[in-house]
């Protein structure tokens, strides 16, 4: 009997003949043929399809947003198209059976499994890409050594994948990011589209097409569960987690990362400190931040700080946005900065579901929102604040235009309908979009959408949940289109 390592050469082809079903049946697992499709796959398949094109796609995103399974639904479009199942290898890598074994052996294990005397035509996904040492290296070699086989992996400790992805395999590879589902997609996995209708609202004086709600009391209930358990397909439709959010996410996603993922990559010494460090954050979701408050209110040392934010940011945990001031400019030295969860549903997990009234909804809201706009790559979104006199102004979101460094547009967030009410009370939105000749601004409510020109500037009111509706759905469209 061979052995690879230690395990033998034929337990580690049974251990393959078991993650490959397709080979025999030319099916993928029920379990994953049963579940919803998420409506990022439109955008993913073409890029697996796509064969003139020399390049490896890595699948990156948080755990359990659904990168397993949208390997699988792959492979299932990849059969259903008429490529021969034998062509289709999937290895999901962090199984310990193939802990001595580089990708090149795993490949020739793959076609001893199966017969096959070449690889052409072939498709490979290599799953949790992360656990193989100098895997980006080990990935360009066959991506050049193959050039008609396609090469698709996925990963989740994300800091590794981006650094590495960008640097070893430039040209070789293409990055695709998964993030947490959108309200959108949230609202499409329950069958609640009927919530949505296609009709025009007012935005700068015209008329534009939006998806807007005539049944807002019932969408808001639902952004409110969004909010607390939306962000992870699995959740979605399990009232079990739902109840027990405590042990399936912070076991699973945050201790993961926190204890093993992030130390491992990072050499992190002290990682309770780390730990704690993320629940403070997660708690202080959509506050603004220094970093003497932050040493202050964490007994961490500011170094250590700079590098635990830049640890959590880098594997989708949080996202920080920095200051602008009155006229868009971006201050000097970095002293306050807003610090945000990639995903609401975090701080449920950690802590407990929030309700409607609750006094930290207006942050989990705007948590909420700018968690649509995350899936939006290398957008500049920043939030203004600053002083006049003994006053202080805030936007709560401004997209700087990198070219000419000038806002695009200004979001206020609010969960109540009080600016619709007392739309004098936009002070510091109206001074912001004069210093940088805005015509138009976005407010967002509770449960109203209108508009109204005050000073002869067009302000958009939006309910919450209808706006983030529509920011993930243009999100989709526009990678669609593009």
């Amino acid at each position: 009997m061979k052995h690879s390592g230690l395990i033998p050469t034929e337990k580690i082809i049974e251990r393959l003949q078991y993650e490959n079903p397709w080979w025999i049946n030319n099916k993928i697992p029920a379990t994953y043929e049963s579940m919803p499709r998420r409506l990022y796959f439109e955008l993913f398949y073409p890029f697996v399809a796509e064969r003139e094109i020399r390049r490896a796609v890595v699948l990156m995103g948080p755990r359990r947003v659904g990168k397993t399974v949208m390997m699988y639904h792959t492979i299932a479009q990849l059969i259903n198209e008429g490529v021969n199942a034998q062509r289709i290898f999937f290895i999901g890598i962090d199984n310990p059976i193939y802990i001595n074994l580089g990708l090149q052996d795993i490949l020739d294990m793959c076609q001893k499994a199966i017969g096959n005397s070449d690889l052409k035509g072939t498709y490979v996904f290599f799953d949790e890409i992360q656990y193989l040492k100098d895997w980006e290296r080990h990935l360009k070699v066959l991506v050049d050594s193959y050039p008609e086989t396609k090469f698709v992996v996925s990963g989740s400790a994300a800091a590794a994948l981006k650094w590495h992805s960008t640097e070893s395999g430039a040209g070789r590879f293409t990055d695709f990011m998964l993030p947490p589902l959108t309200f959108q997609e949230f609202i499409h996995l329950k069958g609640k589209e009927n919530l949505m209708q296609r009709q025009n609202i007012t935005y700068d004086g015209k008329d534009v097409p939006y998806w807007i709600s005539p049944y807002i009391n019932e969408l808001n209930n639902e952004f409110i569960q969004y909010l607390n358990f939306g962000g992870y397909p699995e959740v979605v439709f399990s009232e079990k987690i739902q109840q027990d959010m405590g042990r399936y996410i912070k076991n699973d996603i945050v201790d993961k990362v926190l204890l093993r993922d992030l130390p491992s990559l990072y050499g992190i010494k002290d990682v309770q400190e780390l730990n704690r460090f993320f629940s403070y954050i997660a708690y202080n979701t959509g506050n603004e931040f220094s970093y003497e408050k932050m040493a202050k209110e964490s007994g961490i040392n500011k170094e250590m700080l700079k590098k635990y934010l830049e640890y959590l940011e880098a594997a989708f945990l949080i996202k920080v946005l920095n200051k602008v001031d009155i006229n868009a400019k971006k201050l000097k030295r970095i002293t306050s900065f807003k610090v945000y969860l990639t995903n609401p549903s975090l701080r449920t997990a950690l802590f407990s579901p929030i309700k409607e009234g609750d006094e930290e909804i207006g942050n989990m809201v705007e948590t909420g929102i700018l968690a649509q706009w995350m899936h939006r790559e290398k957008l500049n979104l920043t939030y203004a604040r600053w002083k006049e006199g003994r006053k202080e102004g805030e936007v709560d979101l401004v997209l700087i235009d990198d070219k000419h460094f000038k806002p695009q547009w200004a979001v206020e967030i609010k969960w109540s309908n009080r600016y619709y009410q007392m739309p004098q009370d936009l002070s510091s939105l109206m001074s912001f979009c004069r210093a940088n000749q805005l015509g138009s601004a976005v407010i967002t409510t509770k449960d109203i959408t209108g508009a109204k020109i005050i000073d002869k500037m067009n302000f958009t009111f939006i309910s919450s949940a209808i706006y983030a509706y529509n920011v993930g759905a243009n999100t989709l469209n526009i990678k669609l289109l593009q």
